[in-house]
């Protein structure tokens, strides 16, 4: 049976049509279907009914799924034990957010590279879609991205990163262990905001307050965004990891919030199914060492 059927049907059922499936393999949607019919033909049995532009998988397709993604995992293992010591000793390609490139691989790559001092190490920054994608497509060998799950990639919780309000030296808010969010409607705020899910959240609380928040300035760069604070331009909601000297030098405190309080961004590890087990095992150890969730 062809393994790359198989990554067609997995494909197409993971991403809801053929031709998101088609975009992700790089191939043209007659192609996927062509690959599909040729599954259907050695199983002699439909997959998938048509119905106008959406395909519905059939019961046949239901009862086959588990065995092909079994399929695809079991290969998959057995291709990463037969490369593992060529990769072991050649070039890990790292697909990582900017945040993790700047805040967290400054100090993960030294202890890594005891780990595989025979390793070459090439980096790519993007964001978390663009960086799946790479994945999938073995561009990069494993990625540091946004919690996300997949059928044909191991997806494992590296870190999480509090999200907490972030103030300037000095700032009134400052062992005021009463305070509420409502009182950043009196303050001027800087917002960072990365496009992650959990930013909606914070969102979310704003919609609930009396006073909105004065944001008197937007940006996408957390650099941008701290050194605003310090420069007493206004407040700003912050991941801790971003600003970890700062606050150990008093340069910026961080403020909790009760209504803020659990938010945070997850930062997984993703690899394709079956591979790259001992790498992952040693990233998360390396994550324990740094505390980096601390």
């Amino acid at each position: 049976m062809n393994i790359e059927n198989l990554e067609a049907f997995v494909y197409v059922i993971h991403l809801g049509s053929f031709n998101r499936a088609a975009e992700a393999l790089f191939l043209s949607q007659p192609s996927v279907t062509a690959r599909i019919q040729s599954l259907e033909r050695e199983l002699d049995c439909r997959l998938f009914d048509r119905i106008g532009k959406q395909a519905v998988l059939t019961e046949e397709g239901k009862r086959f799924l588990p065995y092909a993604q079994q399929i695809i995992q079991t290969y998959q293992k057995g291709k990463q034990h037969v490369q593992q010591k060529r990769r072991l000793t050649g070039e890990l390609r790292i697909g990582c957010t900017v945040s993790v490139s700047n805040y967290v691989i400054p100090e993960l790559l030294p202890l890594l590279k005891k780990k595989y001092p025979r390793l070459r190490f090439k980096f790519v920054t993007g964001v978390t879609d663009e960086l799946v994608g790479k994945v999938l497509n073995k561009e990069v060998d494993i990625g540091l991205v946004r919690n996300v799950t997949h059928p044909n990639l191991t997806s494992v919780k590296f870190f999480e990163d509090p999200i907490r309000l972030h103030v300037y030296a000095d700032h009134p808010f400052i062992g005021n262990e009463a305070l509420t969010i409502e009182a950043i409607g009196d303050q001027p705020l800087v917002f960072f905001e990365c496009g992650a899910l959990d930013w909606q959240r914070i969102h979310r609380i704003f919609e609930t307050l009396r006073q909105p928040p004065n944001v008197e300035i937007q940006t996408d760069n957390s650099e941008m965004a701290k050194k605003l604070v310090m420069e007493r331009v206004g407040i700003c909601f912050l991941p801790s990891l971003c600003v970890r000297r700062e606050v150990a030098e008093g340069k910026l405190f961080a403020i909790d919030l009760p209504e803020t309080a659990g938010i945070s961004m997850q930062t997984n590890i993703v690899a394709p199914q079956g591979e790259h087990e001992e790498l992952v095992r040693e990233l998360l150890q390396i994550g324990r060492e740094l505390s980096l969730s601390r």
